[in-house]
């Protein structure tokens, strides 16, 4: 497995739409694996193939704290949400930023699994939050998107910040 580089906002990559994948194939389930080394690696509970600079629809989650529970989704749809859940949320591509964000708290997804079978998935809590980051990632949209205006300034504020630190 390859460890692969994590892309940071403000790349533009992160902002454009993922394209379908066709079928599954020997070079995405490598990808897939190369997603999760990179995640686990990060860490990280969540990553989406635009974060690698990949425009496929292609996200990879494991809310488990033994990091056993691997989730790979290819091409994935929530077909139905409900209630709500507020939850602090961070990114691999925008790290050290942390933000309060409400979504839906259940949801069923649809996605393709890695031996190409049409699969749907009930998430909840933890898990259901992570998911739609990650599909939020292949619509070009990020956590901070779901902020105020004024949350969504500082944030970035902050972060730009951080990145100037680093720098010097």
């Amino acid at each position: 497995m390859e460890k692969l580089d994590i892309v940071l906002y403000p790349e533009a990559g992160l902002r454009e739409v993922c394209a379908p994948v066709p079928e599954m194939n020997d070079e995405i389930d490598k990808l897939i694996d190369d997603m999760f080394y990179t995640m686990y690696d990060a860490p990280g509970i969540g990553l989406a193939a635009p974060q690698i600079a990949v425009q496929e629809r292609i996200i990879v989650v494991d809310v488990s704290e033994t990091k056993d529970q691997p989730i790979a989704l290819i091409n994935p749809e929530i077909i139905r949400s409900a209630g709500q859940i507020s939850w602090e949320e961070g990114c691999l591509s925008i790290p050290g930023i942390y933000a309060t964000v409400k979504r839906p708290s259940d949801i069923i997804v649809r996605g393709m699994n890695r031996d190409g079978k049409i699969i749907e998935l009930e998430a909840d809590e933890l898990l259901a939050v992570c998911i739609q980051h990650e599909i939020d990632h292949l619509n070009g949209t990020l956590f901070i998107d779901h902020l105020s205006g004024l949350k969504r300034s500082r944030a970035l504020q902050k972060f730009r910040k951080s990145l100037e630190e680093k720098e010097q």
